[in-house]
């Protein structure tokens, strides 16, 4: 792991073994083929039940519900290893344990977790997380027209969702709709419910190695037995948004990682005018940034660790270092490809393919932009959103 600092002396050893282990596991399962499965625009699906053995998924939750029950330390170091094979690798992870798990666990009676939460971790289901709509973007509050209208001992759901991570191959949806009074109520949604369908979304240049879906429903009849009974506020749905975005943090680093190493080795051996370019001042200038960029996102993302792990976490902690890490390691890739130059812009390097993959994490879970008011509001305590 990239550790310029010297940071990795600040985990524990429990946390720097599953780093280890994560990487190991993944350098010989995923990284020899992410770029074969990228370009095809597929998704390792064989790779799920492995994942959850290795306690890949919701690895931050209890073990009583059949997960590893690791720090949320180690959680991000797995989500690390995970994006810096490929985005499309941790957004997985983080929809099945932040989008999925986490719900249920927060907002899910006994009876629920007890049902759900093993299977999801063990990788024998897949789940999805429905709240942005086509209109929705970054008011999904506001812009909400998913309805559940009480009927009986059923509630009857219609409405779509739009850009939904795992959607396609979920066994169940956790999905967010308005009843008649105007509450948000979640809900797991089993995917073979008739009237639920999940159409691919096509042609996509980023986020390739990810499943991405519409969720529709047309009159989908879901018993009050699969109700969240917790939930009942656009609050129950943020707070998942924040353990997603935390992940987030963690992860963006890998692909940093990745694309400053691939950087600096082919810098060493270019040569122009008879000296590598790794010589030239405006190189190292790039070089230097990532790295710089790299040392302080790590430094962050470990007292946001801590800083959950003590409850003392807030989300605006979590916008400030989601808005930071993705943006400096989408500006690090760029830089990355410009010092692989034309090489940069094939897939035989991983610059253009993590530049590309990051451009969507950088807009999902919160657009850089909306953290940059979280945070203004926060700081300043004027409302920027009204």
């Amino acid at each position: 792991m990239l550790d310029y600092y010297q940071s990795l002396e600040l985990f524990s050893p429990e946390e720097r073994a599953i780093q280890a282990a994560a990487r190991k596991f993944l350098e010989a399962e995923a990284m020899p083929y992410i770029r074969e499965w990228w370009e095809a625009g597929e998704f390792p699906t064989h790779l799920i039940k492995p994942f959850g053995e290795m306690g890949f998924l919701g690895s931050n939750l209890p073990e009583e519900y059949g997960a590893a029950g690791v720090s949320n330390n180690a959680y991000g170091l797995i989500m690390y290893e995970l994006e810096r094979v490929d985005s499309g690798l941790r957004s997985f992870a983080s929809v099945q344990g932040a989008l999925v798990m986490y719900p249920i666990f927060a907002y899910g009676s006994e009876e629920q977790k007890r049902e759900f939460l093993p299977k999801l971790a063990a990788g024998e289901l897949v789940g999805s997380f429905g709240l942005t709509e086509p209109d929705g973007g970054s008011d999904p509050g506001g812009n909400m027209k998913t309805k559940a209208v009480k009927d009986g001992d059923y509630y009857v759901l219609n409405g779509t969702k739009m850009w939904i991570t795992n959607g396609a191959i979920s066994d169940i949806a956790i999905v967010w709709a308005k009843d008649e009074e105007g509450k948000v109520l979640g809900f797991i949604v089993p995917t073979d419910t008739p009237g639920f369908s999940a159409p691919l979304v096509h042609h996509k240049y980023s986020l390739r190695a990810s499943v991405t879906s519409e969720l529709v429903m047309e009159d989908v009849r879901i018993h009050k037995d699969y109700l969240l009974p917790k939930s009942g506020s656009l609050k129950a749905p943020l707070s998942c948004l924040t353990q997603a975005r935390y992940g987030i943090a963690w992860g963006a680093l890998g692909p940093l990682e990745a694309v400053y190493t691939e950087a600096l080795d082919f810098a060493k051996s270019r040569v122009t005018f008879g000296r590598p370019i790794a010589a030239r001042q405006l190189v190292q200038d790039k070089l230097v940034y990532m790295l710089s960029e790299h040392t302080k996102g790590l430094l962050l993302a470990w007292k946001l660790g801590k800083m959950k792990d003590e409850g003392t976490l807030k989300h605006t902690h979590v916008s400030m270092a989601k808005r930071n890490n993705v943006r400096v390691a989408l500006k690090s890739a760029r830089l990355a490809r410009e010092i692989l130059g034309a090489s940069g812009i094939t897939v035989e390097y991983s610059a253009i393919r993590h530049m590309l993959n990051l451009e969507s994490v950088d807009t999902y879970e919160g657009t850089h932009d909306i953290h940059t008011l979280i945070l203004g509001r926060d700081i300043t305590g004027e409302n920027p959103f009204v």
